[in-house]
């Protein structure tokens, strides 16, 4: 039986409600969801001490059975604080046999890529309180989010924007501001040759720009085979801006970069958004027709049915 285990590494879990709304749809959609006891805690604006925080991702190195969901309640702040308190090889070990599902985004990026850095893949996607417990589940986030978890091998497709390109790598990424608050720390993956995919929520298109700028300068962007952009909500310009945008500012970026850079992914902080498996293998095709990524190489549920 396919089993979500929560954890809260990072801001407390106010919206209760919506958390309890979260929990009785995946009961009642048959599965068992452990750990709930977590959702209460709380010291100042995190969801409990970092002892504790970090005692639920050091856990998951002795969480025992297959086809486990290791599910982030919410983001917000605090995953930073604890990253020097998880042992991370011990959970690498674990994942060699019967591997997690571990799945989340915004401020969860911060674990997942001091785990990509021991060679763990992880799925950014849907959290509990944001999406599943959402006042109406999005139909196209919850379709992606199985077709990632059961498949190992898929696809997602949409009409971007940017260079025509064909181009194969390790798919990385996530939340920009948490990974660019990794820049020069232990826990940020090495990728080269990669396709780097960012998206973030309620930062004015010069911040973006100085955070892209920030991997720029620092020699990351450069060394990668494409850049792929997801939602930036929160991202609108005002009158002092005189036309400086969102796509003012990409067509900046690529200016800077000879690789591609490919926006429109349903990708973030969106009631609609795809799943990705960060450290997977992944191709990017983009042409004037058509956008797709496909990615192979992650783990997937082994207890159901696999599907197309």
């Amino acid at each position: 039986m396919t089993l979500f285990h929560l954890i809260a590494p990072s801001g407390y879990c106010i919206n209760q409600q919506a958390a309890t709304r979260g929990i009785a749809r995946l009961e009642e959609a048959g599965y068992q969801v452990n750990n709930q006891r977590i959702l209460t805690r709380r010291q100042q604006r995190f969801a409990g001490t970092e002892v504790e925080r970090a005692g639920d991702i050091n856990a998951l190195a002795t969480l025992s059975g297959r086809d486990n969901l290791v599910l982030a309640v919410r983001g917000g702040y605090g995953a930073n604080r604890v990253l020097d308190m998880i042992d991370w090889k011990a959970i690498a070990l674990r994942q060699q046999n019967d591997p997690l599902l571990i799945c989340g985004h915004s401020d969860f990026t911060a674990i997942q890529m001091a785990l990509l850095c021991e060679g763990v893949i992880t799925f950014s996607g849907p959290m509990l309180v944001g999406n599943f417990g959402a006042e109406t589940l999005n139909e196209f986030t919850l379709e992606h989010f199985w077709r990632a978890l059961r498949n190992g091998a898929f696809s997602v497709e949409w009409q971007g924007n940017g260079r025509v390109c064909d181009v194969n790598g390790t798919l990385w990424g996530g939340n920009l501001a948490m990974l660019v608050s990794l820049i020069g720390t232990p826990w940020m993956p090495q990728i080269d040759d990669g396709i780097l995919v960012l998206e973030d929520i309620n930062e004015h298109p010069f911040r973006v720009e100085r955070m892209l700028l920030q991997l720029f300068h620092a020699g990351i962007l450069g060394r990668q085979r494409a850049i792929v952009l997801g939602s930036f909500s929160g991202a609108e310009p005002n009158d002092y801006d005189a036309g400086y945008d969102l796509p003012v500012m990409i067509d900046y970026l690529q200016s800077r970069l000879s690789i591609p850079v490919i926006s429109g992914l349903d990708f973030g902080h969106e009631q609609r958004t795809v799943t990705l498996p960060l450290g997977s293998q992944a191709r990017l095709v983009h042409n004037a027709k058509s956008t797709t990524l496909s990615m192979t190489g992650h783990p997937v549920i082994s207890g159901e049915k696999k599907h197309s």
